[in-house]
């Protein structure tokens, strides 16, 4: 009886792959079955060359026509399947950068037989072709959307397989002893489990150390990805709208003599030392009357409430009062600078004055670890001085000031955090059963149901549905 072979056709989608902005060179892609047959219809070549008979990975001077003749001047690059993004057939038409004319590029791959692409589709193919796992193909959006250095390096080395090969790993040593306790279980005759119950509580103990430390860095794979939460409080006309446009760099917040100028929030992110920051400038805190800017006081409170990091400005040429001890009671136990601003006047109060007036407020905070103490720094917004001491601190409060992406691994996504989470609470269940002395059918129930979460992370045990979603936020093109 012959074996009928069935092949599966994928439809050729097509997209623009860059910004849609007038620029010098703009970047139209295919990928599919037909791509190599679409792009000898619209492209033509000297000497009537077709795309189709080319080597692999080359590159072709020619133009893009429709009916009426040429369109553009362009470079085709050409990359045969499995050996390209997508691991089918792809073409890459670099044409010139007008919006109209990468569309019109666009308009014809279509008319010729493409489909648009839907979001997302070019690394879903990756991922469903097998060149990309799912935890490499959200490292590739992370990566286009990176705003500082660090996360710009952690997205880098979740596209090279670090977070892959880790979770592979644990995974690989998993299934093992999942392996061994059902064929023990099958043939109990000539495999003994008996005293296996210890030996698999010390590897289990193993895997969730290793688990520990991936969810340990979720913190600050949160920060690298997100940025810093930051928050400007302090009494009106300390400066910190000053502050604000010192940092920015350019004049955001408005700035006035007047006490309470601000009246709402404002929000800014700025690059700090490979590090993102998401500032929101705050109204003045203190007590009164005006029903605005109590209303602005308010959004302060809750802003600092949920703050990452809390910068408290202080007037430096003036005492502290009520409105000074109620902003100290509201920032305990947050994350803190203090900057004692207009450190260019005549100083009323010092470093020391503001820290004795902190622990008089808070003595529960005196006695923490002397590693979170809290920071102290005398700048000028206005005469920008003390910036750099403010930036060195706060890279060293939440990287302590060295942040290596060699071999460490930084949990930024947080569908990961969730699967590694459920896995680690999987095994812990395990050690319970052993701890128990329950039956080893009871064991392999929850080492499957670990392997199943961490295979959630690669993409190896997930649903269509949830991988139609993750791919639905990529950008057009990509």
């Amino acid at each position: 009886m012959k074996t009928e072979v069935i092949v599966v056709k994928t439809q050729t989608i097509a997209a623009i792959s860059t910004a849609m902005s007038d620029s010098g060179i703009g970047i139209v892609r295919m990928s599919g079955d037909e791509a190599f047959m679409i792009a000898d219809k619209i492209y033509e070549g000297k000497n009537g060359k077709q795309l189709s008979s080319q080597k692999s990975h080359t590159i072709h001077y020619g133009f893009i026509k429709d009916d009426n003749g040429p369109v553009d001047e362009v470079l085709v690059m050409i990359m045969r399947g499995p050996h390209s993004y997508t691991g089918e057939d792809t073409v890459e038409v670099n044409c010139h950068g007008g919006v109209y004319l990468v569309k019109r590029v666009l308009e014809i791959m279509i008319e010729n037989g493409a489909r648009p692409a839907e979001p997302g589709e070019f690394t879903k193919r990756a991922f469903l072709n097998g060149r990309l796992d799912l935890s490499q193909a959200e490292a590739v959006g992370d990566l286009i959307a990176s705003q500082n250095e660090y996360a710009l390096k952690s997205s880098i080395g979740q596209l090279r397989g670090n977070v892959k090969s880790k979770i592979n790993d644990i995974r690989n040593k998993i299934i093992y002893h999942t392996a061994f306790i059902e064929t023990a279980l099958d043939d109990p005759e000539h495999i003994s489990v008996d005293g296996y119950g210890k030996e698999l509580k010390g590897t289990v103990a193993e895997l969730l150390s290793e688990i520990e430390k991936l969810l340990s860095t979720c913190n600050d794979g949160r920060i690298i990805k997100e940025g810093i939460k930051t928050v400007i409080v302090g009494k009106p006309n300390a400066g910190k709208s000053t502050l604000l446009n010192v940092l920015v760099g350019e004049e955001r917040a408005i700035v006035t003599e007047v006490a309470g100028t601000t009246r709402d929030i404002l929000e800014e992110h700025i690059n700090l030392q490979g590090i993102s920051l998401n500032i929101i400038d705050t109204a003045g805190i203190r007590e009164t009357d005006d029903i605005v800017e109590r209303i602005g006081v308010d959004k302060a409170r809750l802003h600092a409430d949920e703050a990452d990091l809390v910068i408290y400005v202080i007037d430096a040429s003036a005492p502290l009062d009520e409105n000074d001890t109620q902003i100290i009671k509201m920032i305990s136990g947050k994350p803190v600078i203090i900057l004692l601003n207009k450190s260019d006047l005549d100083m009323m109060i010092n470093k020391e004055k503001v820290i004795d007036a902190y622990y008089a407020i808070n003595p529960a905070n005196n006695e923490c670890d002397e590693s979170k103490e809290i920071q102290v720094i005398e700048v000028s917004a206005k005469n920008q001085c003390g910036i750099n001491d403010f930036e060195e601190v706060v890279k060293d409060m939440f990287f302590e000031g060295n942040l290596s992406f060699n071999n460490e691994i930084y949990i930024t996504n947080v569908r990961h955090k969730a699967a590694l989470q459920d896995a680690r609470n999987s095994l812990l269940r395990v050690i319970e059963s052993i701890d128990s002395g329950m039956p080893e059918d009871f064991y392999s129930i929850d080492l499957l149901d670990a392997y199943e979460s961490l295979g959630s992370i690669t993409g190896d045990t997930m649903g269509e549905d949830l991988v139609n979603e993750i791919f639905s936020k990529f950008c057009m093109g990509k």
